[in-house]
């Protein structure tokens, strides 16, 4: 990873964002102890004082959260270094979290579970945790990419060696939301995984924007950037649907993908005149309907920004930029169609059936009295649907420096403000050079345009495939066999006196092999040998990556000597529980809430109980009493009775020793 203490642009904004989430976090301590206090006391002055506090601790919160939100829109340190005329991209900040130490929850687990020495997987623990902490500082490129899917492969590894489905192993996971910084702590593994992902998809906007959008190859870069980083935000929203926080959310995945798909093809547009557009009809009917396109995505990232639950915890200067850039690709779109109204007139060698269909093309429907042929042999016609289409744009350009005027984010970017300006600018002056005319003749509204593109993008799944990495516990054995699932007796050293040549058993499977057609009266058998057992080793020797033939070729290389061998016999496991998660959620008002998925039990007969399927990172009555590393009081509901209380939406933290 990237040092953590180099000052560059980047590194100072998560430095901020780290800071902020633990201002955040100890004001949502100091709410939840004061609504603690409100529900418990009587006293109408205590009350009094604690409604007075909470509305203070209101407004500090709503305040980081301000702060929180400058730094998401804080797009300019991401942007390429290059001075670039181009409205900026929004990239992803990466998620926060805290140190996590592997050591001992491992060491006890391959002691009690694999029965072997701790102390020879020291380094082993020391690379995954190096690793880990490098993820939280990763390079903004492929390198940083590859370490961060690395990571989240070897999580992979890690589950399925050390995190049995029937308990958890006591490491707590901490993780803040990028949008809201409220923490999310969790035993579970899932919310580590997840997090990544989030990580993978965040950097990938992060190379995006800071792709330089004044070359084709830096444009394709960027288009593929955006692709990948849609692709991983879905594979996460499909793979892990109850997510306990609002930013992994699938609302609010959903809203990020098509977020990275409106920038990918805005990219694209830019890519298609970065050569310039030439002042040409069929080229122009190209650009018009590419740049509606553009205009129309952002629409749909607009309304979606807006929609519950999304729009309490979206940047709100990201639901504007989206507002901008929908009216001023929208205003792009009537700028180019009425240049080719005004600045082209129908010539005698000019194919008319062809532009009569290209124009047809860019309208659901021609306004009234008007038809796409008439319109191009009428130089009156023309003009007067030109500047109904300038006016237009002129309108949807006005509309965006508004909103960018508004919003105070956004006014101090200043290359947004001069691109906006500029545009409008430009509308006029073209408005301005048609000659005057008659306002009874003129098109009082014009139509809308048909958008369409020739490029079609979509979102480019993660290729965890083409990244190589190796199991760092690789020496437990094969993973299909010597895993958290699988329970087994302790290692027994077996005595082996060859009889005339011969063992008293055969061996088979692959590695590690197994003992087959055990001889009940051979020695092997008497010295507490089962059909079935594993060899580990033998004289010493570590086995359990070594197949029949090698293994055989062991046993038989002593001769007549006497030899001796580890085998480890399979354990009958109980059926297996879904992982319950412990999980706290900071509880906080509308913006800052963190809903906990709260599960209502299943009301069964007393008599035939089955089983309860808990979701993902779900929270219940039962996992409360259980949870021993975190703290969650219930709602204060009158008249509500001590021996069945309903989980508040809200859980509360008020315990500093319930965090860590």
């Amino acid at each position: 990873g990237c040092n953590p203490l180099a000052e560059t642009g980047r590194s100072k904004l998560q430095n901020q964002r780290a800071v902020l989430n633990q201002q955040i976090l100890k004001a949502v301590r100091m709410r939840a102890g004061a609504e603690n206090l409100l529900r418990a006391t009587t006293n109408n002055k205590i009350r009094d004082q604690v409604l007075l506090e909470l509305s203070f601790l209101n407004s500090d919160l709503q305040i980081l959260k301000e702060e929180l939100e400058g730094l998401n829109i804080s797009v300019e340190v991401y942007q390429n270094a290059e001075e670039t005329f181009s409205i900026p991209l929004v990239p992803l900040g990466l998620k926060e979290t805290k140190e996590v130490d592997f050591t001992l929850p491992l060491k006890d687990f391959i002691l009690e579970h694999y029965s072997e020495d701790s102390s020879e997987y020291e380094d082993e623990i020391a690379d995954l945790m190096d690793l880990r902490q490098a993820c939280r500082t990763p390079s903004r490129d492929e390198a940083g990419i590859e370490m961060l899917m690395s990571y989240f492969l070897q999580l992979g590894y890690v589950e399925n060696r050390f995190f049995p489905p029937t308990r958890h192993m006591g490491v707590l996971f901490t993780w803040y939301d990028s949008f809201t910084g409220v923490p999310v702590c969790q035993q579970n593994l899932l919310l580590e995984k997840a997090s990544i992902l989030f990580n993978i998809g965040a950097l990938y906007t992060q190379i995006g924007t800071r792709c330089n959008r004044q070359t084709q190859a830096g444009l394709e870069n960027a288009v593929d950037a955006f692709q990948k980083a849609a692709g991983v935000l879905s594979y996460l929203k499909e793979t892990f649907t109850h997510t306990p926080s609002y930013d992994m959310s699938p609302a609010m995945l959903n809203v990020l993908v098509k977020m990275m798909l409106a920038q990918a093809r805005e990219c694209v547009f830019e890519q298609i005149g970065l050569s310039g557009i030439r002042n040409e009809f069929f080229t122009l009917v190209k650009m018009t309907q590419e740049v509606a396109k553009v205009g129309e995505v952002y629409v749909l990232v607009n309304t979606a920004m807006n929609q519950e639950p999304v729009k309490e915890n979206i940047p709100y200067s990201w639901s504007k930029l989206a507002q901008i850039k929908s009216d001023h690709y929208k205003a792009l779109a009537h700028y180019f169609i009425a240049t080719i109204l005004c600045d082209h007139e129908l010539q005698p060698g000019d194919d008319e059936d062809q532009q009569e269909k290209a124009l047809s093309q860019l309208y659901d429907h021609m306004p009234e009295g008007l038809a796409a042929l008439a319109v191009l042999k009428d130089k009156a016609q023309r003009k007067q649907l030109g500047k109904a289409h300038l006016r237009r744009a002129v309108v949807h350009h006005e509309e965006a420096l508004r909103v960018s005027g508004l919003c105070k984010k956004l006014r101090n970017i200043d290359v947004l403000r001069e691109v906006l300006v500029a545009a409008h600018k430009r509308s006029l002056l073209k408005f301005a050079q048609q000659e005057t005319e008659d306002d009874f003749l003129s098109i009082s509204q014009a139509p809308d345009i048909l958008a369409k593109t020739e490029h079609k993008i979509e979102t480019i799944a993660p290729q965890f495939s083409k990244v190589k990495v190796k199991d760092f516990f690789h020496k437990l054995g094969p993973l299909a066999v010597f895993s958290a699932k699988q329970r087994w007796t302790a290692p027994r050293t077996i005595a082996i006196h060859q009889e005339a040549g011969e063992l008293g058993f055969h061996l088979r499977g692959g590695s590690p092999v197994q003992i087959h057609c055990l001889d009940p009266r051979c020695s092997a058998a008497s010295m507490g040998l089962r059909e079935g057992d594993y060899i580990v080793s033998v004289c010493g020797v570590d086995c359990k990556w070594l197949g029949v033939n090698e293994v055989l070729e062991k046993l038989k290389s002593s001769g007549e000597q006497p030899l001796e061998m580890e085998v480890i016999s399979c354990q009958d496991t109980a059926a297996s529980l879904h992982s319950k998660s412990a999980t706290y959620s900071v509880g906080m008002q509308k913006t800052y809430s963190l809903i906990c998925l709260a599960m209502d039990e299943d009301k069964m007969d007393q008599t035939k109980k089955a089983p309860l399927k808990f979701p993902f990172l779900s929270w219940g009555t039962k996992n409360r009493q259980k949870a021993a590393s975190t703290l969650c009081l219930p709602s204060a509901v009158a008249g509500s009775s001590q021996t069945k209380k309903k989980l508040s939406p809200f859980t509360l933290l008020n315990s500093e020793s319930s965090l860590y």
